[in-house]
C-alpha cells in the first residue's frame, strides 16, 4: 500500500452552533492535511501525481479563503464545524483523484492543539 500526503492552509471565519446557540463569529487559519492511498503504482512508478493532488485540494479551498463559512456552500446549509469541513474536503478530493486512489483521511487543524478528522468508510477493495 502506497500513501500519499499533502498539505495546505487557508484562512476563513465561522460560527458553529451548539446546542442550539451559536457561537460568535471568529476566524482561524485552518490547516489541511489530505491522505490518499493506492495499492499499485501506475506504469510511471507514481501512486498519484502530487501536482494534480495539490491542484485538487487548492480548488477545493479556493471558495473559502478570507471567507466566512457560515455563508459559503455547503456550510450555508451545514454547521460549519472542523469535522464538517474535514468531510467535506474528503468528499470533494475523491472525486478529483484518479478511480484507483481513495482519501484515506484528512486531517483539519482549525488552532493548535484542535483538530479533526475524517476517515471515509471504504467497502470497495483497491485494484
Amino acid at each position: 500500500m502506497f500513501e500519499l500526503e499533502i498539505r495546505a492552509s487557508f484562512s476563513a471565519a465561522h460560527a458553529i452552533v451548539m446546542s442550539g446557540i451559536r457561537e460568535p463569529l471568529h476566524g482561524h487559519d485552518w490547516q489541511v492535511e489530505v491522505i490518499v492511498e493506492a495499492v499499485d503504482l501506475d506504469g510511471d512508478g507514481l501512486a498519484c501525481d502530487f501536482h494534480a493532488l495539490q491542484q485538487g485540494l487548492n480548488e477545493v479551498l479556493a471558495p473559502f479563503q478570507s471567507r466566512t463559512l457560515n455563508e459559503t456552500a455547503p456550510f450555508d446549509l451545514v454547521n460549519p464545524t472542523a469535522e464538517e469541513v474535514a468531510r467535506h474536503i474528503a468528499n470533494s478530493m475523491a472525486a478529483r483523484i484518479p478511480a484507483r486512489v481513495r482519501v484515506k483521511r484528512v486531517r483539519v487543524t482549525e488552532a493548535p492543539g484542535c483538530a479533526a478528522r475524517f476517515l471515509p468508510a471504504h467497502s470497495e477493495v483497491l485494484c
